[in-house]
C-alpha cells in the first residue's frame, strides 16, 4: 500500500473518530456518515468493490495511458466490477479496476487512484 493511501485511511479514521467521541450535532454527524462511506472499501453481496476514489480519475478504453480517455470519476466513492493487470503506474503495481465511468461510459481505471489498501482488493473477480 502507497504511503498516500495509509494517510489518506489514517485522516480520515481519526477525523471520523474525533467526530464520534465529541459528540458533535446532527451536521457533523452527517459528514461523518459520509465519511465512514468514504472510508468504505470491500466487496459487497453483488460482488462490486466499493471504494473511494481520487475525484476526476480518468477511465481508459485499455488498461493502458495510451488507449483513449473513456471519461472520469466525478464522485469520491464507486463501484467497480473487476480487476485485471495492465500498464505499471504511480503505485507501483499494473493493477486496474474496472467501472462504469459518470458519463455512463465503462472504462478501466488505474489502482493509483481507487483507495484499495492493497493491490488487487478482496476477493473481487479479475477480468
Amino acid at each position: 500500500m502507497s504511503i498516500r493511501k495509509k494517510t489518506a485511511l489514517a485522516l480520515a479514521a481519526v477525523t471520523l473518530t474525533t467526530g464520534l467521541a465529541t459528540g458533535a450535532g446532527s451536521a457533523t454527524a452527517a459528514s461523518a456518515s459520509g465519511q465512514r462511506a468514504a472510508v468504505e472499501c470491500g466487496v459487497r453481496a453483488d460482488g462490486k468493490l466499493w471504494c473511494g476514489n481520487r475525484v476526476g480519475a480518468k477511465g481508459y478504453e485499455h488498461r493502458t495511458y495510451r488507449s483513449g480517455v473513456r471519461g472520469s470519476l466525478t464522485s469520491s466513492f464507486s463501484w467497480f466490477v473487476c480487476w485485471g493487470p495492465g500498464d505499471n503506474h504511480a503505485d507501483g503495481n499494473n493493477i486496474w479496476y474496472w467501472t462504469l465511468l459518470d458519463n455512463g461510459q465503462w472504462g478501466n481505471v488505474p489502482a493509483v487512484d481507487v483507495h484499495t489498501p492493497s493491490d488487487p482488493w478482496g476477493n473481487l473477480r479479475q477480468c
